[in-house]
């Protein structure tokens, strides 16, 4: 099990417990009614927006990248480039442990795309594919 730093802003991941070079990575987000996002969505039924839990996501597959780069990675950062196939298939809400899926389907250098399945209790709640970039940040 891998514990993140604490350096990085709006952090949806939680711990990632399991994670293999090059390959996939598993990370956990445990939904809390506290999460500012639940103050006005919605009013009356808190449900975690889909974009977050595709964020989530995506910050589960920058780990991957991040640590399948090693220490070549130091610095850099990873920025979305294309969001597929996004669906939505349950609701996330406060109390559910989202257990997020990533693969690599594709590696080339500064150029990646991913697969990823958030699921609760083995159930999917949402899936994407999605691309991102490894760059140096701006100075």
């Amino acid at each position: 099990m891998a514990m993140l730093p604490h350096r990085y802003p709006m952090l949806l991941v939680d711990r990632v417990e399991d994670i293999v070079a090059g390959v996939s990575a598993r990370g956990i987000k445990a939904v809390t009614i506290n999460e500012p996002f639940f103050a006005g969505h919605f009013p009356g039924r808190p449900i975690m927006p889909g974009v977050l839990i595709v964020e989530a996501l995506a910050q589960t597959a920058g780990v991957l990248a991040m640590h399948t780069l090693g220490p070549e990675g130091i610095g850099k950062l990873v920025y979305f480039m294309a969001i597929e196939q996004a669906k939505f298939r349950m609701p996330v809400e406060p109390g559910c442990i989202l257990d997020l899926k990533v693969r690599f389907t594709q590696n080339r250098g500064k150029i990646s795309k991913f697969e990823g399945r958030a699921e609760i209790g083995g159930k999917l709640a949402a899936e994407a594919s999605f691309t991102a970039m490894i760059a140096d940040p701006p100075k």
